[in-house]
């Protein structure tokens, strides 16, 4: 009887010694090396100048095209049919705690917006979507498209999303994806990405002389530091950009800091959040197409006044009212400097933390994570303004030097999120050890991330600001 005690013990500590070395054969220190000592960073910086030699900001009359196409899917229908967007069951995408369970319904009505800028036949297009983000297969797929369809090639496509929590989920597949937007569908990527081609190529279609405005106002009360509370800043510039045609028709496109999350998991509806709520009441104010994109919103929350449906009335018709305010102050200009700039961003090894200082090993941590060894980030120049974008929930508090360095040389500056792509968050280093969603969770990158997308959204701007050749 001792015999066999002993051999269960030997074989309970020798199971026991296998799974602990097992364990930390697949956890890794943290990479603390200068970013600018990185293979990572010499290649992107080399491919970014090289970029930057050729590229040309031109000036010249502006044309514009607008365009919406509806994104609302209808579910509970008898059969998936997703080249109509009807399907049996549809998740919504955006928090976990909703366990992947099935629309009900609709709240408010989903789109893809684009708005078309060109200029001596040069062009580019917003495209938003009332949507979580546009994930890289849905851009993938409709680049493509377009590039071969409409010859618009991929530097030419300034995605955006307004980040809504109550949107269309399905789109990703793998545990992290499934876990935020509930279950993969297989026809829920060609579907969203249809429906980006058809606002794009709606948009071209329509163009005819323009004339563009850029302005802000700054908006602190509907803004929060959601990490660290008044120990930390916010971007409280709410960016506009008036397009108005020659017919009359017209555009406005904002940008905001704030998370669209005052809808919280216990809403089952598909619903824009309170940037649906701006986006209806600009429309209504001004006859024309309202186009939104989430700015910075990296550790910012909203605050709408109020719980639910009427948090997003409150806050969205509120800063409805600022922007029409501000409307009839731009000065719109039919001659704009004009450029765009795309830039294939190498990044390091992915940094899955289990701990505040080991990580999963990139060979494990690569087969849970959906995020691939390059990026992409891109600019626009429209006149006095730069518009950046950025493939991940990008933080205000970053955002703000930036600002601050390109309007001392006269520019204006707006960063945005959810490009086409996400890579998690990317927040000051200085909050890299705190523990939690934002810093832990989600950073899947490293601690010398932000300074590296920092230069790089740095230069990259820089590239475009200065005066046409």
């Amino acid at each position: 009887m001792r015999r066999t005690f002993r051999i269960l013990r030997r074989v309970a500590l020798g199971t026991v010694s296998l799974a602990v070395a097992a364990v930390l054969l697949g956890l890794a220190g943290i990479d603390y090396r200068p970013y600018l000592l990185a293979p990572y960073f010499r290649a992107t910086s080399d491919r970014l100048t090289s970029r930057s030699a050729t590229n040309q900001v031109v000036v010249g009359p502006l044309r514009a095209g607008f365009a919406r196409i509806r994104l609302t899917p209808e579910v509970n229908a008898p059969s998936d049919d997703p080249e109509h967007g009807r399907f049996r069951q549809l998740p919504l995408a955006g928090l976990g705690a909703r366990h992947g369970q099935s629309a009900t319904g609709t709240h408010d009505d989903l789109w893809v917006k684009a708005v078309m800028v060109e200029v001596n036949g040069r062009r580019a297009v917003w495209v938003a979507a009332d949507a979580l983000l546009v994930p890289r297969e849905v851009a993938e797929l409709a680049s493509v498209r377009l590039e071969a369809e409409l010859g618009v090639p991929r530097e030419a496509l300034y995605f955006g999303a307004t980040h809504t929590h109550s949107s269309i989920g399905g789109w990703g597949e793998g545990w992290v994806p499934e876990a935020f937007a509930g279950a993969f569908h297989p026809g829920i990527r060609e579907w969203y990405a249809s429906r980006l081609v058809a606002a794009v190529g709606a948009a071209i279609s329509n163009a005819a002389p323009a004339a563009l405005a850029v302005g802000s106002f700054a908006a602190p009360e509907f803004v929060r530091n959601r990490l660290v509370g008044e120990r930390g800043q916010v971007d409280p510039e709410f960016s506009v950009v008036r397009v108005t045609r020659n017919d009359g028709a017209s555009a406005v496109i904002g940008a905001f800091a704030a998370h669209a999350t005052v809808l919280g998991a216990d809403n089952m509806q598909f619903s824009g959040d309170w940037p649906g709520e701006w986006e209806r009441a600009v429309e209504a104010q001004t006859g024309g197409l309202a186009v939104f994109f989430a700015g910075g919103v990296g550790s910012h929350a909203p605050v709408p006044g109020a719980h639910s449906f009427d948090g997003t009335r409150r806050m969205g018709q509120a800063l409805a009212q600022r922007t029409a305010a501000l409307l009839p102050t731009l000065s719109p200009q039919p001659r704009i400097a004009f450029g765009t700039l795309g830039l294939k961003v190498d990044l390091p090894e992915i940094h899955a933390r289990v701990t505040d200082a080991r990580r999963l090993r990139p060979v494990i941590a690569g087969r849970l994570l959906p995020v691939q060894g390059t990026t992409f980030i891109q600019g626009l120049r429209l006149g006095d303004a730069l518009w950046i974008s950025t493939p991940c929930d990008f933080s205000g508090e970053l955002a703000l030097p930036l600002k601050e360095h390109f309007a001392l040389r006269g520019r204006r500056l707006t960063v945005t999120s959810f490009n086409g792509d996400y890579i998690g968050y990317i927040i000051p280093g200085k909050y890299y050890h705190l523990d939690g969603y934002e810093p832990r969770t989600m950073s899947f990158f490293g601690p010398t991330v932000p300074d590296y997308f920092t230069e790089l959204i740095r230069r990259l701007g820089e590239s475009l600001a200065g005066d046409p050749r």
